[in-house]
């Protein structure tokens, strides 16, 4: 896959003793490197596989928004712009019942001639592993194939035509758990086309 880099970082969303969520800070964001590339890459090559997406837009007056727009202008650093997105993301989630823990990703960069910038909660699974020793011992890994609280942004298209009501795409989410409305609301964003009830005003159009 052609992919190119800028910025990624992961932060840690986790519960107190007080079964309070807070959010562990990663220093500085990641290299740019093998590992960290694969990592959006297989993030970028899930998302476009899940079914059940959802499409939106920015609200006139969302914050996030405008801490996206003085990143790009370099106004604002990717770093800063991860701290000040984590610290809302964890203050929206804790308002619902299934506050998660898990690894937040951040991920800006260009597949093809498309610039984007991903955001999801990663689930943080344990499973065992062989030592050199030949002895067992756990180990944490990131189970990508089973993200559903993630959004994407097609940076092209919301810098070059911000009438659109697609240019952000989400994961609905498992049934019940109302993700799509969490995750707008930390966005502040709202729904925009939804291609099923676009399709069946065309077949009643016809």
């Amino acid at each position: 896959m052609s992919l190119h880099l800028s910025n990624v970082i992961l932060h840690q969303l986790s519960k107190n003793n007080n079964d309070e969520l807070t959010v562990n800070f990663r220093a500085q964001s990641l290299d740019n490197d093998t590992s960290t590339e694969n990592l959006v890459s297989e993030l970028h090559r899930v998302f476009n596989a899940k079914a059940g997406k959802g499409f939106g837009s920015f609200k006139s007056d969302s914050d996030f928004q405008n801490w996206l727009q003085e990143m790009r202008q370099s106004q604002r650093s990717f770093y800063d712009f991860s701290q000040i997105s984590a610290q809302r993301l964890k203050d929206e989630l804790s308002k619902y019942p299934f506050a998660d823990e898990g690894i937040l990703v951040m991920a800006e960069y260009q597949s093809l001639a498309t610039e984007y910038l991903l955001i999801g909660i990663l689930p943080l699974n344990q499973s065992l592993k062989v030592t050199e020793g030949l002895d067992i011992s756990a180990t944490d890994y990131l189970d990508i194939n089973k993200m559903d609280i993630v959004a994407r942004v097609d940076l092209s298209s919301f810098e070059t035509d911000k009438e659109s009501n697609r240019y952000l795409t989400y994961i609905k989410g498992r049934v019940g758990r109302k993700v799509s409305d969490f995750f707008l609301d930390f966005l502040q964003a709202e729904v925009g086309l939804d291609a099923k009830v676009q399709n069946k005003v065309l077949m009643q159009a016809v």
